[in-house]
Order: structure tokens, then sequence, then C-alpha cells
């Protein structure tokens, strides 16, 4: 069975009759191997599959939307390249659930820049596919949301986020303005600040890792 993405996949090593997903969605310039990178860290009863993005942007870096500049040197994103990434990936999840014996209602994404921005985007769209969201290094941009997201049902939804206090690439500032949106969606949403730049500290993987296993 051909799916839509390219993916590498750790099958969980404690089998039970349907298994938890983790889904792992990179940032942009980057490949599936990133994030897989700490794949056999991950808890044990999890198929742990990371996604490569659509866009090839050449020497094994992809994307999933442009990201464009102006004149002036204003970053603007490629909005319409986003919300088709976004369903793609919808798409991708509901594959996997054919090809292996996985729990639909325990899928969780985990999402680093660029693929944390568009796991905001796919849990705010679609709920009832997507329960939990681990946001790293991320804001939510509300432009590639669906239509009238706002008056889904967000009660099951838990959404982990965390970032860097000097981070470079996306500021601090735009993660900060996430958090308030997310609980006057009434969301369930745990928010985390690191003394670090745009990456993953050794302590936001662990409090990541607690988060996840209910701790």
């Amino acid at each position: 069975m051909e799916l839509s993405l390219e993916y590498q996949v750790r099958e969980p090593k404690i089998l039970l009759d349907k298994n938890p997903l983790l889904l792992l969605l990179h940032g942009y310039g980057s490949n599936d191997s990133d994030l897989f990178s700490f794949a056999s860290e991950l808890p044990d009863e999890y198929f742990v599959i990371s996604a490569r993005a659509p866009y090839d942007l050449q020497y094994g870096s992809y994307a999933w939307y442009a990201i464009n500049f102006d004149a002036d040197q204003n970053k603007f994103s490629d909005h319409d390249q986003a919300i088709l990434s976004r369903d793609l990936v919808v798409k991708f999840i509901e594959e996997l659930k054919v090809k292996f014996p996985i729990d639909s209602s325990n899928i969780t994404l985990i999402g680093f820049s660029q693929g944390s921005i568009l796991s905001y985007s796919i849990a705010l769209s679609y709920p009832n596919i997507v329960q939990r969201v681990v946001a790293l290094s991320g804001y939510l941009n509300l432009d590639i949301n669906s239509n009238n997201y706002q008056n889904n049902d967000f009660s099951k939804l838990k959404i982990f986020a965390s970032h860097g206090t000097v981070d470079q690439v996306i500021p601090v500032e735009w993660a900060r303005k996430t958090d308030p949106i997310l609980k006057s969606l009434g969301i369930n949403s745990t928010y985390k600040e690191y003394p670090i730049g745009h990456g993953v500290s050794p302590q936001n993987f662990f409090d990541l890792k607690d988060w996840l296993q209910g701790k």
C-alpha cells in the first residue's frame, strides 16, 4: 500500500490489540530523520512514525509549505500550501490506521517549528482525529485553520507547548500569544518556556515525556 507521505516507523515494543500513535512532523528545511532520531527514547507502547514533508527543497531538506521573503526581507508563509499539507497529513493518518493496528482514540502529533504550526492547525481543524499535540518551538497561525474551526468540539483535545526564551527563529512572544487563545477555546493546554534558542533542551524533552505518560 502506497501512502501519501514518505515516513519512518518504530513499531511498539509493547504490543496491544491496538497501539497509540505518535506522529512526528519536522521543521522547515529538515526531514523525517530529524525527530525520528529520538524515537528510541519515546514510550514503548506507541507506534512512532516520522513523516517527511511533501515539498522538496533539495539536498535532503523538505518543507510543509513555502516561506517567502518580500523586498524588505519580511517573511510570509504560503497559506495555500499549508492548508494542502494540513489536509494531506489528515489523509496520511487515515492511511496509517488502515496499514497499522492504531488506536484511533489515542493519536498524538509532535511537531517542531513549522511542524508545530501545522500540528496546531490539524488539531484545531480536526479534533475528532487528533487527541493530543506536542507543539515545540511553534505558534498558532489562525489563517490556516478550517472554516468555523472555533465551533469544533475540543473537549478531548490536550496540548503541550514549549518554547525557548531566546529563540532567534520564532520569537517567544508569538508562542506566548498562543496559550490564551487555546484557553479561550476551552482547550486543555500546558505551556512551558526554557532558557534556550530554537531547539529542544533535555529538560524540555523530559517534561514532554512526562506529559505524554500523564505524570
